[in-house]
């Protein structure tokens, strides 16, 4: 639906007693009708940005900063939203080795016959292959070189209040969240689902999420404690342990499991 943004947020903020957040969110939210939504219901957001995919004038601007290691620009796109733009050396030695390694791909890919026609298209490294005649594909060396100009940039939308710096900041807290989707899927096995009723597919997710939950609450307190022990390592020694004492918080009852 039109609202559908505001009614999940509406729905979040009323369960967890939350006053009007901050959207932070990566490029998946940047679209032309998400942005409107966010700016109808009045939300300031913080959006990974597509610079390669802005108007000319913008990307001059870009270039014209000549940002060096650490350094960002502001560059207003409307009345509320502006781009910010930010470098560092670390950011352009991956992007740099990660071009690189996908030109490598296509190389091989090439070699062995494996490219056709429908390669040609400008999704990720696919860019850098072109035609040559009507049968051969080849590395169009040109065009990788010249993306080589926007290694280490990283783009922000915003119409945030906030300074930029702290933009950015608040922007980089999203890998907590990539962590834990990362996590989920490999430390919990929640995947494949080798189940058919709707009722076991739930009872499913909600038992990995219960465990994931578990998992987080060890995490935190062996970081709270100081503990020189990792999550996966305080995890393995549980499967030592056949009995343990549990105290309940409000009515210090005392009672003694048996693990199985």
């Amino acid at each position: 639906g039109q609202n559908s943004i505001d009614e999940q947020m509406v729905t979040i903020c009323k369960k967890f007693n939350l006053s009007k957040p901050v959207i932070v969110a990566d490029a998946g939210l940047l679209s032309i009708n998400n942005i409107k939504q966010l700016q109808e219901n009045q939300y300031q957001f913080i959006l990974g940005a597509r610079i390669k995919n802005e108007t000319t004038t913008v990307k001059n601007k870009i270039f014209a900063t000549r940002l060096k290691d650490n350094e960002f620009a502001v560059i207003d796109k409307s009345e509320n939203v502006k781009l910010i733009v930010a470098y560092s050396d670390k950011r352009a030695k991956k992007d740099e080795h990660n071009r690189k390694k996908g030109l490598e791909r296509l190389e091989k890919q090439i070699k062995s016959g494996k490219l056709t026609k429908s390669n040609i298209n400008n999704r990720g490294y696919n860019k850098y292959l072109k035609m040559e005649g009507e049968i051969t594909i080849a590395i169009d060396k040109e065009k990788f070189e010249k993306d080589k100009i926007w290694d280490g940039l990283k783009g922000y939308i915003t119409n945030c209040s906030l300074k930029p710096e702290e933009i950015i900041a608040n922007y980089k807290n999203l890998w907590h969240i990539e962590k834990a989707f990362r996590m989920s899927k490999t430390d919990l096995r929640i995947r494949p689902i080798y189940h058919r009723l709707r009722k076991r597919i739930e009872a499913h997710i909600c038992l990995s999420f219960v465990a994931y939950t578990i998992y987080k609450e060890l995490e935190r307190v062996l970081k709270i404690e100081k503990y020189p022990l990792s999550v996966e390592k305080a995890a393995e020694l549980t499967h030592n342990m056949y009995q343990m004492e549990i105290t309940l918080p409000e009515s210090l009852h005392c009672t003694k499991v048996v693990l199985k």
